[in-house]
């Protein structure tokens, strides 16, 4: 496919435009929401404006990626960054709490086409020798928004006003679509398309069932509540259905076969784990340098930011390195580095101090760069034209899983051994008293007997959590010594 295309450093240039539309999405928000909150009100609903977004990205990922394969990626870009700039135009306009969280499941309807199509695009333009090295530029557009975004974000709020978090994606939007519009071409296939409308459905109900339990329970509801159990047997239902559809179906939403793959299948279930471990950090690792070390806020952000710089250097790393050593060398030092800092952080205790934190969030960084780049590659260097979307997108997929399955896992797990510890310390201490350790201004407040229990009770928890991320970090390691040797096609 690649010499159909023209201009491609200009389509490249709106690829990227978008890419990193979609992706300060998830990061600048954060910063603006005390003052939404304010204006708004509906703290209760807090949580929503972050899962909303995401439950409509991971639900639509793999269902764009099939129609990318059906109509075409361009069509499919195109109507994805449009549906987000809506949801943006909305979202700057809600009048209320409950009003943005639906404009936000807009935004994320749009979002779940634009990261799978644009690495999709790249994998059909560019050789194997070029894409590895485009897919690490790509990364490091996720690595610089994590970075500027909360920055971005505060400066938004303080000197104009929350909306505009929101209404900056128009511009950088416009820009995006006009470049692939007049820039990108393809050809597709004009024979009449079966869409897989049943599978599609079944997986949005499945996925959405599974997401909102990961959401909801251990916080709003209980794991074992009616709620909780009925949307988890509607997910299994449906995930039975599915299964058993999609061997049917003439044009199936996910092709088995995929899953015959035996790289494919080693790639998902590291990107599934790895995702795991990055949500752990970036939920956990705040709250250990405020909570236990007593630092401040901007230095809890620095050790999370190491993350953010580990990974797009690495990243952009592994596209030299798939081509000197090969795919399964490359994922495997990623692995490697991995295992290495999830074990530093499973050896992290208040003495060590943020430097050290900072450092082991950099290994994991560089872990996720070379591995999640080389699985990209990897996977796009062994389907079809006709499967590089569905491909792409799964892998995109099960990452946006891991994270949810990492959050739900790993908070069930600090709020069990939290409750445990205040119980076997007696002292009449709940985890809502934790919020305290959070606010300096609070904790100054609180009595240095009571405070040293409180830190002693969330270090005990967070060790927990931590252990849990290093035996994931061993787990992905293991995985990939099976990690096929592949030859790269040029």
């Amino acid at each position: 496919m690649a010499e159909k295309l023209t201009k491609r450093p200009l389509v490249l240039a709106s690829l990227v435009s978008s890419m990193f539309m979609a992706a300060i999405e998830g990061t600048i928000i954060a910063t603006a929401m005390p003052n939404i909150v304010a204006d708004l009100g509906g703290f209760s609903l807090y949580s929503w404006v972050f899962s909303s977004f995401l439950l409509m990205q991971a639900v639509t990922t793999m269902i764009y990626g099939k129609l990318a394969d059906l109509f075409g990626r361009k069509p499919i870009f195109i109507i994805g960054v449009i549906i987000f700039l809506l949801g943006s135009i909305l979202c700057g306009l809600a009048p209320t709490m409950g009003a943005l969280i639906v404009f936000r499941l807009i935004q994320g309807l749009g979002a779940g086409a634009i990261q799978p199509i644009v690495t999709t695009i790249v994998g059909d333009m560019y050789t194997v020798e070029e894409r590895a090295k485009v897919q690490g530029y790509l990364a490091s557009v996720w690595g610089i928004s994590s970075v500027i975004g909360p920055l971005l974000g505060g400066i938004i709020v303080q000197f104009i006003d929350w909306a505009w978090i929101f209404w900056m994606n128009i511009p950088i939007g416009i820009i995006g679509l006009i470049g692939v519009i007049i820039f990108f071409h393809e050809e597709v296939d004009t024979e009449r398309k079966s869409i897989d409308y049943l599978g599609s459905s079944l997986f949005f109900i499945a996925i959405s069932c599974l997401i909102i339990v990961f959401v909801q329970a251990g916080t709003s509801w209980a794991w074992i509540s009616p709620e909780s159990i009925s949307l988890l047997l509607i997910f299994v239902i449906c995930t039975a259905i599915f299964l058993w559809h999609e061997q049917k179906a003439t044009s199936p939403m996910m092709p088995l076969a995929l899953w015959k793959n035996k790289l494919i299948v080693i790639a998902n279930i590291a990107t599934l784990l790895s995702g795991m471990i990055t949500l752990g950090l970036s939920s956990f690792l705040p709250t250990y340098v405020q909570g236990v070390m007593g630092e401040s806020a901007i230095v809890a952000g620095f050790t999370l930011s190491t993350l953010s710089i580990g990974w797009p250097i690495s990243a952009t790393l592994a596209g030299h390195l798939v081509l000197r050593i090969g795919f399964r060398l490359t994922a495997f030092a990623g692995g490697f580095a991995l295992f290495l800092g999830t074990f530093l952080f499973f050896l992290l205790d208040a003495d060590k101090g943020p430097i050290y934190a900072g450092i082991s969030s950099f290994i994991v960084g560089v872990g996720m760069g070379l591995s999640s780049t080389t699985f990209i590659v990897s996977i796009q260097n062994t389907v079809s034209w006709y499967e590089r979307g569905v491909a792409t997108s799964l892998n995109m997929f099960m990452r946006i899983i891991g994270s949810a399955v990492g959050a739900a896992f790993l908070g069930g797990i600090l709020n069990m051994r939290l409750n445990h510890f205040y119980q076997q310390s007696g002292e009449d201490l709940e985890i809502a008293n934790t919020d305290m350790l959070l606010d300096e201004g609070m904790r100054e407040t609180i009595s240095p007997e009571t405070l040293a229990s409180m830190q002693d009770g969330l270090t005990y928890a967070l060790h927990t959590v931590y252990t849990g991320l290093f035996m994931i970090g061993t787990l992905t390691f293991v995985i990939l010594w099976f990690f096929p040797k592949v030859t790269i096609e040029k």
